[in-house]
């Protein structure tokens, strides 16, 4: 089984998410710098990814700080935080790791500059074999949700590529599976990064799990047509009230779910649940180049000089989602109340 991100003799390593499915490829980093790079070029991606991503850099560039004096390494630390902190603005994720890893630091501040590095590369660990765990609770929790024999259409890769193990929205259809349901996915190609059909397929083909590719704009014609019993998508960060951002496409797939009777189901960590957050309005949405919509890889599709935009996620209102799969349980209307149950029944479980 591949591994998505893991931290080996203090340095952090990745699976190439650019390269696939042609080749499986590891990258090795050791300076956080790097890291921070790898997020914005999504050589790693997936929110809860991108969070383990970002304590994982924290702790490595906090090794690396030569500097005795407490005064100097914490100007370091903080500088380490911004720079990872900046590296994408969608995904709550990063900003819950930087926080989490921040904490660590300001709880332990009376320890000598050893304990503190040694309790922030343990909490990076931590952070990184947790996010295994909640994923695999809520898959168990979504294959509930799923019939003994189900068609399932998902959007973009919310797996084990997004995630340090599992995955979310193919850990909701792994469970299912081994919990005996019989299940085939539609998978959206997701233009123009193409999650969808470069990794969402290799992932299900790896695990055997029938998966059938199809381009984004088809979604509409199978759900119509009642070869879809239920959606299931990942998320970058949920508001408040339920609104949700997920890659550019999930928008369109969730109305049109909705037109067509179909449940539509986000599922995510509390991690990614944001409750500083009042709506989908106020959630930040980052713009890619446009020129990633004019090529793929290094082929041009269309004219060099034409106009582009490439907004990389859109926002789903509450009204269209059906369910919301924690690793609390499965939150439902009004999002309002019962998010921030299973958020605080997360932070619960921990204590």
């Amino acid at each position: 089984m591949f591994k998505t991100i893991e931290w080996k003799n203090d340095k952090v390593i990745m699976i190439d998410q650019t390269a696939l499915p042609e080749k499986e490829v590891y990258l090795t980093y050791e300076d956080y710098r790097d890291v921070a790079e790898a997020i914005k070029k999504l050589i790693i991606r997936g929110a809860p990814a991108i969070g383990v991503a970002a304590a994982m850099g924290i702790a490595l560039g906090s090794l690396k700080i030569s500097e005795i004096k407490r005064e100097e390494f914490k100007r370091q630390f903080d500088e380490i935080g911004e720079c990872i902190g900046s590296a994408r603005p969608t995904a709550v994720n990063l900003r819950w790791a930087v926080e989490r890893m921040r904490k660590v630091y300001d709880d332990n501040e009376p320890l000598s500059i050893g304990e503190i590095k040694a309790l922030l590369k343990k909490e990076a660990l931590t952070i990184y074999e947790e996010d295994i765990e909640i994923n695999k609770a809520l898959g168990k929790h979504g294959a509930k949700l799923v019939p003994v024999k189900a068609v399932v259409l998902t959007h973009c890769n919310a797996g084990a590529l997004a995630t340090a193990g599992y995955g979310t929205a193919l850990g909701v259809i792994r469970a299912a599976v081994e919990a005996g349901k019989k299940v085939e996915v539609y998978a959206d190609e997701t233009r123009p990064f193409l999650q969808g059909a470069r990794l969402t397929a290799w992932e299900l083909m790896k695990d055997n799990i029938p998966v059938t590719l199809i381009t984004d704009s088809m979604a509409g014609y199978f759900l119509k047509a009642g070869k879809i019993d239920l959606v299931v998508v990942g998320a970058d960060r949920i508001a408040a009230n339920g609104d949700t951002a997920n890659k550019i496409g999930t928008y369109s797939v969730a109305v049109l779910a909705k037109e067509n009777g179909v449940p539509f189901y986000i599922a995510a960590p509390t991690s990614t649940v944001d409750l500083r957050c009042p709506s989908g309005e106020k959630i930040p949405i980052e713009f890619r180049d446009g020129e990633e919509v004019i090529k793929i890889g290094e082929q041009y599709i269309a004219p060099r000089k034409v106009r582009s935009a490439y907004p990389a996620f859109d926002v789903t209102d509450a009204k269209y989602i059906t369910g919301i799969i924690t690793e609390s349980g499965v939150a439902k209307p009004p999002f309002e109340d019962s998010l921030k149950k299973m958020v605080e029944k997360a932070s619960q479980s921990k204590e």
